[in-house]
Formats: C-alpha cells, structure tokens, sequence
C-alpha cells in the first residue's frame, strides 16, 4: 500500500469459516450426489445425463465457493474491491445501498446500485455478484461486518451528495 489515505480501508468484510466450510460442504455433497444417482443407472438415460451434468455443476460451484472465499472484501474511500486486489465497484458510482428486508441482497449482506454498470458480470459465490448497475454483497460473511461496511459505504455517498434547501 503506498500509504495514501484514500487507499486506506475502511471496512473488510471477511467470510465466516464456519460459514464457508458448510457451504462448500453442502454443495459439494448435493453435487456428489447428484453424480452418484446419475451414475448408478437407475433412471433412464435422458435422466442420467442430466443429473450427472447437474452434479458437475453444482461440484463446479463448490470449488468457485472455495476459491472465492477465500479473500475479502475491503472498501475503501475509492472503491470495493477483494484482497486479491479484483475491481468490484467505485465509490463515486454508487447511488444507493440497500440493506431492507425486501432487498434482493445476498444473506448477511447488502445491495449497491450503481449509477452506471462500469464493469462486466461477475460472480464469486459466497462474497459477492455484479450485474449491470447491481453488485451484491455477503453470502458466507459476517453479518455484524455486513452491516458496518454498507453502513460506512452509505456515509460515504451522502458525504459526496450535495447539500439540498428543503
């Protein structure tokens, strides 16, 4: 880090292993599984082929879990971004920050609305997702470290909005 103030974090939103592990765990047993009945040959062959490739999946997304959780999310005033250094969002992009019930949000997370999409969609399951103007936040995480990043990110774009003459 160069020492910059703006690089400084603010928050890190770290996954729960316990979280983490029953995640990965839960879908790689549903894709075992799943492999397991397309194989024993029990079901016709349309069946077969499409539990298999269901199992693959779903084991594909175990290791992704895996992979992806293994890093954090860290905002600074700047941007969003994991510890690996991936580009998630950019602070002065944000409109809002959604927290609410009806929030369509990971668990224990929170929803950013971009004013602009300002990169591709991505998705790295357990921590995070982007699509358009929409990047969620949480999954395996902490939601008490949920709270107090969406939180900060929320005082840092009501800094940034003008002053309003109500």
């Amino acid at each position: 880090m160069s020492g910059n103030a703006s690089d400084a974090p603010l928050a890190v939103l770290k996954p729960s292993q316990p979280r983490r592990w029953a995640g990965i765990a839960t879908l790689g047993l549903l894709g075992g599984l799943l492999v397991a009945i397309g194989v024993a040959g029990e079901a016709s062959p349309v069946w077969q082929v499409i539990f298999v490739a269901t199992g693959v999946g779903v084991l594909w997304s175990a290791a992704r879990m895996r992979m992806a959780t293994s890093r954090n999310v860290i905002l600074t005033r700047e941007a969003l971004a994991t510890s690996d250094g991936i580009h998630i969002a950019r602070v002065d992009n944000v409109r809002t920050v959604e927290r609410g019930v009806f929030a369509l949000k990971p668990s224990n997370g929170f929803l950013v609305r971009l004013e602009a999409p300002e990169a591709p969609a991505a998705w790295a399951p357990g921590l995070y997702w982007r699509r358009g103007t929409f990047v969620g936040i949480g999954g395996v995480v902490s939601s008490g470290q949920a709270r107090a990043m969406a939180e900060i990110l929320s005082l840092l774009i009501h800094d940034r909005l003008p002053e309003r003459d109500d």
